[in-house]
């Protein structure tokens, strides 16, 4: 086993003075081996304290405005004149307010090319492993990510998320839940859904392609990105939606991104075949029984 690495102290000073992150001392683990660091300086796993105390500093605080907007200033003009962004339907998406920019993930270019689409800073949630690197997890943490642990059904990042949603912010959500390389998009997870209906935030569907292509190794390559929004939907607020109510809203929602995609001609997903005149038709779907859950169904359709 390889001991603590001495970089700890470094990473707690800069979380403590750059986001006033006090209180966390003693929090980082080991030092990472095998695929996620091979015991690398500086790269280490975040505990759940320390996890928690970057979600805290983007909901008490927000990003650090000198290192969001400077980033920014430099990147923006890169993504233009480099890549030759071209941004549509920018419109859809409200000025001001909670807003919820549901879209398909393809590169680590994609926050920050969404990011560029609004002229306020947007949030958005990064896997754990990104936070490892202490300089990494820092300048995340200053440009507004803050830690998901995937597949865990992680409660306190969608905390995170709705409370940067109810003061007015912006959340980008990648409903996939990974980077989907090639091909058509993936399949979605009912997130987006549950954060919808629990802040009755507007969701902007938005497809981005372009990203996969620019990077090949250590090489940025200059092609050409393109970002696309379609027109908000809303949905009723439920303080506790249920799983399958969560589901129904994001069938409603990743439609709209594919379309977006395919629009910017992005492979569409394989749809079933047309039935020919004189094949016998399928069997009806049975009638669901009266209840809660035709109740939530009667929510979306209305929304």
């Amino acid at each position: 086993m390889h001991p603590p690495s001495r970089a700890a102290p470094t990473l707690l000073s800069e979380l403590r003075s750059a986001h006033g992150l006090g209180g966390i001392d003693g929090h980082l683990g080991s030092t990472v081996t095998g695929s996620d660091g091979a015991g690398m300086p500086g790269v280490m796993p975040i505990t759940a304290e320390t996890a928690a105390a970057l979600r805290d500093r983007v909901r008490s605080r927000g990003v650090n405005p000198v290192v969001y907007w400077m980033a920014r200033a430099l990147l923006q003009p890169c993504f233009h004149v480099y890549f030759r962004l071209a941004r549509i339907g920018r419109e859809h998406i409200p000025a001001a307010g909670p807003v919820i920019l549901a879209a398909n993930h393809r590169s680590f270019l994609d926050p920050f090319v969404i990011a560029v689409l609004m002229r306020r800073p947007v949030y958005f949630m990064a896997k754990k492993e990104l936070f490892y690197k202490r300089w990494q997890g820092w300048l995340l943490n200053a440009l507004g990510a803050f830690p998901v642990d995937r597949g865990h059904g992680d409660e306190d990042a969608i905390a995170t998320a709705r409370e940067v949603l109810e003061r007015g912010d912006c959340v980008v959500i990648f409903p996939e839940g990974t980077r989907v390389r090639r091909g058509p998009l993936g399949a979605p997870r009912r997130g987006v859904g549950r954060l919808a209906l629990q802040t009755g935030a507007p969701v902007v569907p938005v497809a981005v392609i372009g990203t996969d292509a620019v990077r090949r190794g250590w090489r940025i390559r200059p092609r050409k990105i393109r970002i696309r929004c379609g027109p908000p939907l809303t949905f009723p607020r439920v303080e506790e939606p249920s799983p399958r109510l969560a589901a129904a809203v994001t069938r409603r929602v990743w439609p709209c991104v594919e379309l977006q995609w395919e629009w910017l001609g992005g492979m569409p997903r394989q749809r079933p075949r047309p039935r020919d005149p004189g094949e016998d038709a399928p069997t009806p779907t049975p009638t669901p029984t009266p209840g809660a859950a035709s109740g939530e169904q009667g929510l979306v359709s209305a929304a």
